[in-house]
């Protein structure tokens, strides 16, 4: 059994727990880790959860939104954190107490009840990394901060059941913006973030019958709407809007089950 669920997406910060049961035993992972340690165990704990419960703890990139308080948490409670080499590069290879893990493009991480597998991503950051997690039935693909599909991803995001996928911005609204112009180009570059139709077109590239749950996530607070990520995203599976669940900066989603049964 499989499930997920998001502690806040956005650029405020990103934190999602990963758990998997196998009879009595239950395994987690905290996919990011991007706030503080208090606003972290104030929101493990909306999910009746606490920073011991973690299993380890898997970073997808050097940004602050991402990799907030895990050297503190590998620090003081002993928990593994894995992390590309560049991505530790980044962040000037601060001393984790040995708890350090470097993750690999296409190595897969054990973690018991279920496995990590990471795969490499168009972002601009050193070595960003996202993960498809499995028990060996059911799969979840996690893809934030990436600028486009490349072939790797679509390869890696082929038969899952449920999806965490970033949805950005709205392109015409990037462009109203008062953002700079050098922050608009990043951003909406093919090294920034996904676009509502970019995210749309991924989508239909992976669609199956077996994928049934859908999260979009990273929305820009000034650039996009939950109503236009799940009008956009929709129709790339033929599903009402409202099937689309939107992963909130303050609360981020409810657990949400990894159904793998066959349509």
């Amino acid at each position: 059994m499989l499930r997920f669920k998001n502690l806040g997406s956005g650029s405020t910060g990103n934190a999602t727990v990963v758990e998997g049961r196998s009879g009595v035993q239950v395994h987690r992972l905290l996919v990011d880790c991007g706030f503080g340690i208090r606003q972290l165990q104030s929101r493990l704990a909306q999910a009746q959860l606490q920073i011991e419960d973690l299993d380890a703890v898997f970073i997808t990139h050097e940004h602050s939104d991402h990799i907030g308080c895990a050297q503190a948490v590998a620090l003081r409670y002993g928990i593994p954190v894995w992390m590309s080499q560049g991505t530790y590069d980044a962040i000037g290879q601060p001393d984790f107490g040995g708890m350090l893990r470097v993750a690999r493009d296409l190595e897969p991480i054990d973690l018991g009840a279920f496995e990590a597998r990471p795969f490499t991503v168009p972002h601009d950051a050193r070595e960003p990394l996202q993960l498809r997690c499995s028990d060996g039935a059911a799969h979840l693909g996690v893809l934030t901060d990436l600028g486009h599909g490349s072939d790797h991803v679509l390869e890696q995001l082929q038969g899952c059941h449920a999806l965490m996928i970033e949805a950005n911005h709205d392109p015409a609204m990037l462009e109203a913006s008062r953002y700079p112009l050098f922050l608009k180009r990043r951003v909406g570059g093919p090294f920034g973030h996904l676009a509502n139709r970019v995210t749309a077109d991924i989508l239909r590239a992976v669609r199956h019958p077996g994928l049934r749950t859908v999260v979009a996530a990273h929305l820009s607070a000034k650039n996009n709407l939950p109503s236009m990520a799940q009008e956009a995203l929709a129709p790339a599976l033929d599903w009402p809007a409202q099937a689309i669940h939107v992963a909130s900066p303050a609360a981020g989603t409810p657990w949400l089950s990894v159904e793998h049964t066959a349509a």
